[in-house]
C-alpha cells in the first residue's frame, strides 16, 4: 500500500471523512494532476458513467444545495465561488454556474451572457484573493481534457509562478 503526503494527503483526508472516496493509495499510484490515480483517471471513470451520471447529482451540485461543505468566496444568483478541496496552487479555487451545464463544449448562444459573467467573476475573485501579479483560468472539457466532474467549472490558479505549457 502507498502512502498519501502533503497536500493529497489532507485532499484525501476530507474526501474520505465526507465519504466521497474509498480505498487508498495502492503502490505505484501517485496523487499529482495526470498521475495514475490522479485527475486522468478520475476523468476516465467519470466519462464512462456518462455526462448525466445516471440523473444523480454531482459533488458541484451538492455544494450548491449546501449538502456538501465547502470554503465559499462568492454567490449570487448565477453561479457561486469556492475553494478547490485539492489546491493545485497557493491560490486555486472554482467558478460554477448554478444552472447544470455538463461541459464547455455543449453550450450554445443562449449561454453567452452566463459564460460571461462567470469570466466577470473568477477576474473580481482573483483580484479579492491578491492575484495582482497574474492567474490561470483552467476549463477541463471530457475524457481527454481530465474532467472529471461534469458540471461545467472554471479553474483560477495563482500565488505562484505558473510553468508552461500546462500539460
Amino acid at each position: 500500500m502507498g502512502r498519501w503526503s502533503g497536500a493529497c494527503a489532507a485532499a484525501m483526508a476530507a474526501l474520505l471523512a465526507r465519504g466521497l472516496v474509498r480505498g487508498t493509495l495502492r503502490a505505484g499510484q501517485r496523487c499529482a494532476s495526470g498521475g495514475r490515480g490522479g485527475e486522468v483517471d478520475k476523468a476516465h471513470r467519470a466519462a464512462a458513467g456518462g455526462e448525466d451520471a445516471g440523473g444523480q447529482p454531482t459533488i458541484f451540485s451538492k455544494i450548491i444545495a449546501r449538502s456538501v461543505p465547502a470554503t465559499i468566496l462568492y454567490e449570487d444568483d448565477k453561479c457561486l465561488v469556492f475553494r478547490d478541496v485539492a489546491p493545485q496552487a497557493p491560490v486555486h479555487f472554482l467558478v460554477i454556474p448554478k444552472r447544470p451545464i455538463p461541459r464547455i463544449s455543449r453550450v450554445g448562444p443562449q449561454d453567452t451572457e452566463l459564460l460571461g459573467h462567470l469570466l466577470v467573476v473568477a477576474a473580481r475573485t482573483a483580484q479579492a484573493e491578491g492575484l495582482a501579479d497574474g492567474y490561470r483560468l483552467v476549463i477541463n472539457d471530457g475524457k481527454h481534457g481530465a474532467q472529471s466532474v461534469y458540471h461545467l467549472h472554471i479553474h483560477v490558479l495563482g500565488g505562484r509562478q505558473l510553468g508552461w505549457p500546462p500539460g
